[in-house]
């Protein structure tokens, strides 16, 4: 079989898998399920066109990964085959560990247990499984190879990931902002002490990524109302595992019923193999299957959160630098329980409040290094002329609270309104 394939990708164009082996990997069931997984979760809802996938992102990932190594050997940076082959395979496999709508039931389904985590063990498997071919690849994926830049690549502020779903997302949602120069950033790559770092001629390439990444998150990521999308999807997922737990039926895939019905948490994911085949079988489509037949279910507060979420009939959300009063709150609540006719601790359900935070450049992890023609490395925020880079790693805290529309604008209703 030829396995040299070439996939036309809308934002690269023609992509190459660069060894049989690597095909082989994108052929597998895990990798496959990521087709069927929305990278931005439900950011469609605001935004018609963000329907791309993790499948989409990770051969997006492998090949800005591909144009890094091709650019640091050009730059005498010594590279073995093996080494390429396994910081390619460590990409295209880091977001293995993605469940249905990707970060927004991460710890909803399965308590405690991160996505990096399934990945790791989902990479562990696969190793088991090729005899011992992903080891070097697992090794950089965790950060033990002793050359750092290759784990850099994978996951830094300036990895092949960010740098793939800052352009994909920015493609797919229509959203200018967010549009980097990714083949400038990656032409200006090299390697100093065994670390990644950038030339000082691709600075300003850099302070626009940082500025992109921002705009980013407060425009499509953390946009009200896909928040407020993502928090009414958990909030059907949590009542429907407590009716579960009562004993009431409920339609579910197979797959999703067995973490409907079983409490799993951190401790016993990890004490029985058996829950990680399970996690295989799932993506959204076992959640959207389900969303549809729970419209019609008894029980009044899921069927009407579904019908809701599947009608686009979506919370207000109001968003404010300063945390809402606790009175205003309580006002919320009531009527949204005398609108609805519900019990007080029913409420939860229709109207929450968070804290919604954000920075676009960490000053104090795997930093962004710049070098200068005499060899002197510095901070970006150290060699940046532009003041805001500073600004870009504060972190920005906003405060939410989503209800129902069906009860108007309380907020704004005479002495009810309490301006921040």
């Amino acid at each position: 079989m030829n396995k040299k394939k070439i996939i036309n990708d809308p934002v690269y164009g023609f992509v190459s898998i660069p060894s049989a082996f690597i095909f082989d990997l994108i052929q597998h069931p895990y990798l496959q399920r990521l087709r069927f997984i929305k990278q931005v979760s439900m950011t469609h809802l605001v935004y018609p066109g963000a329907l791309h996938t993790r499948f989409q992102h990770a051969i997006g990932a492998m090949h800005l990964m591909s144009s890094a190594i091709d650019t640091l050997r050009n730059k005498d940076v010594s590279i073995s085959y093996e080494e390429e082959e396994a910081v390619l395979i460590a990409i295209l496999l880091h977001d293995i560990g993605h469940g249905p709508f990707s970060h927004s039931l991460e710890h909803t389904l399965i308590e405690g247990v991160s996505h990096e985590m399934l990945s790791s063990l989902l990479m562990d498997k696969l190793n088991e499984e090729f005899e011992g071919r992903l080891s070097l690849a697992i090794t950089i994926f965790n950060d033990h190879y002793p050359r750092k830049f290759f784990h850099q690549l994978v996951s830094s502020q300036l990895d092949m990931d960010r740098m793939d779903y800052l352009n994909r997302d920015s493609f797919f949602t229509g959203v200018s902002e967010g549009v980097i120069s990714f083949d400038r950033i990656i032409t200006m790559l090299n390697v100093e002490e065994g670390e990644l770092v950038v030339e000082a001629k691709g600075i300003y390439s850099i302070e626009k990524f940082l500025i992109a990444r921002r705009l980013m998150y407060w425009q499509v990521y953390l946009h009200k109302t896909v928040v407020s999308a993502e928090q009414m999807l958990i909030k059907i997922l949590y009542r429907a595992k407590e009716l579960a737990a009562q004993g009431h039926v409920l339609f579910a895939t197979t797959a999703l019923g067995h973490f409907l019905k079983n409490k799993i948490n951190h401790q016993n994911f990890l004490a029985d193999i058996r829950h990680l085949a399970w996690f295989t079988r799932l993506d959204d489509t076992d959640i959207m299957s389900a969303l549809k037949e729970w419209v019609y279910d008894e029980d009044k507060i899921l069927r009407t959160l579904c019908r809701k979420l599947m009608d686009r009939d979506l919370p207000r959300t109001e968003l404010r630098n300063t945390p809402f009063l606790q009175t205003d709150v309580d006002m919320i609540r009531e009527k949204v329980k005398n609108y609805f006719d519900l019990e007080e601790s029913e409420v939860d359900y229709f109207v929450y409040t968070q804290v919604i935070q954000n920075s676009a450049y960490d000053t104090q992890h795997n930093t962004i290094k710049i070098i200068n023609n005499r060899g002197y490395v510095q901070d970006i925020t150290e060699a940046s002329d532009v003041s805001n880079i500073e600004a870009l790693a504060k972190r920005v805290v906003k405060f939410a609270i989503s209800y129902p529309k069906e009860i108007g604008h309380p907020l704004d209703e005479g002495n009810n309104f309490s301006k921040k």
